[in-house]
Order: structure tokens, then C-alpha cells, then sequence
């Protein structure tokens, strides 16, 4: 019996069997791992790309649209007909227009004003429509649920109190006269 036991195990040892299948379980999760990022990362550029798409589009039309002041739930609409690929995006965009002085030039603050639903709803930072030949700038903020919240791509980003993440695009124009 110890003799059979013995020669079984001599035999296992020096089988060559199976010896990948070790190698696929340690590398298999690695490679899985790299694919999932890469859809992840393809899905946010995609988004960033469309409202960046989304706000140069609705700019254009309020530039060429003189006569008429910008009002918020119109360009908010316009942004997200453009940028059709946003998930709720009437509802989860978030606009911030401010006029500011060419020769002394001061940007929007740090820190898009974003919605999140961990918390209550706040008001609009600041949206004004503009005078004439006065130069704006206009920020969109827009979060959403990443597909993997875990990933380390999501936590480089920073995510809000609910786990969304967010993107902005920023766009600056003319008022033009009416």
C-alpha cells in the first residue's frame, strides 16, 4: 500500500499535466482585469467627449442666435440633445454661466458645481444670461454610475456620497449684441 502511494506521488510529481492551468489561474484575473478598465476608460471618454460635443454645440447655436439671452433650461436641453449618449442627462446636468472681464481676467472657482444624490438638492451657483460683447464662461457638470465603482480608474477619479463620478467641460464666448 505505502508502495502504490509512493509511486503515485512519484508520478504526480513528474507529470507535466495540467501545468498551465496554474499559470492561466494566476494571469487570467490580471488580463480580465485590464479588458474591464479598458471598457470602463472607453465609456468615460466617450461621455467626457459627447458633453464637451454637447456644450460646443449649444454655445454655437447661443452665438449665433443673437437677440436672444440664453435662459438655462433651454441651453440645459440643448446641451443634452447633443450629448445623447449621457444617461439622465436633463437631470443630471448642471450648469454654471458667469460673465468675467476680458483684461482682467478671472476664471470660474475650483470645483464644478455638481448635483449629487447623496445629498439634498441645491440651488444653481451662478447663472447670468450676459450683456452685449460681454465674454461668458459656461461650465457643465454631469456625474454618473461608473460601471465597476471598485476599479482603481473610479477611485482616482473620486466619486461623490452616492458613488457617482463626474465630468466637466468648459466652454467661453461672446454675447453677441442684440
Amino acid at each position: 500500500m505505502t508502495r502504490r502511494i509512493a509511486s503515485a506521488l512519484r508520478r504526480f510529481r513528474r507529470s507535466e499535466r495540467g501545468s498551465m492551468t496554474v499559470e492561466f489561474a494566476l494571469w487570467f484575473p490580471v488580463f480580465v482585469m485590464f479588458l474591464y478598465s479598458s471598457l470602463e476608460l472607453g465609456v468615460i471618454t466617450i461621455r467626457q467627449v459627447m458633453l464637451d460635443r454637447g456644450l460646443d454645440m449649444a454655445v454655437r447655436e447661443v452665438r449665433l442666435s443673437t437677440g436672444q439671452a440664453p435662459q438655462h433650461d433651454d441651453l440645459k436641453q440643448r446641451i443634452c440633445d447633443f450629448a445623447a449618449i449621457i444617461p439622465d442627462c436633463t437631470q443630471n446636468v448642471k450648469l454654471e454661466m458667469r460673465p468675467t472681464d476680458m483684461r482682467d481676467w478671472q476664471t470660474i472657482p475650483d470645483g464644478a458645481d455638481c448635483t449629487d444624490r447623496s445629498e439634498d438638492i441645491r440651488p444653481l451657483r451662478q447663472f447670468t444670461a450676459g450683456t452685449d460683447n460681454e465674454m461668458m464662461l459656461l461650465r457643465a457638470c454631469v456625474k454618473f454610475s461608473p460601471l465597476s465603482p471598485t476599479s482603481r480608474l473610479v477611485a482616482s477619479m473620486g466619486t461623490d456620497g452616492a458613488g457617482d463620478v463626474k465630468i466637466v467641460a468648459l466652454s467661453a464666448f461672446v454675447q453677441e449684441p442684440r
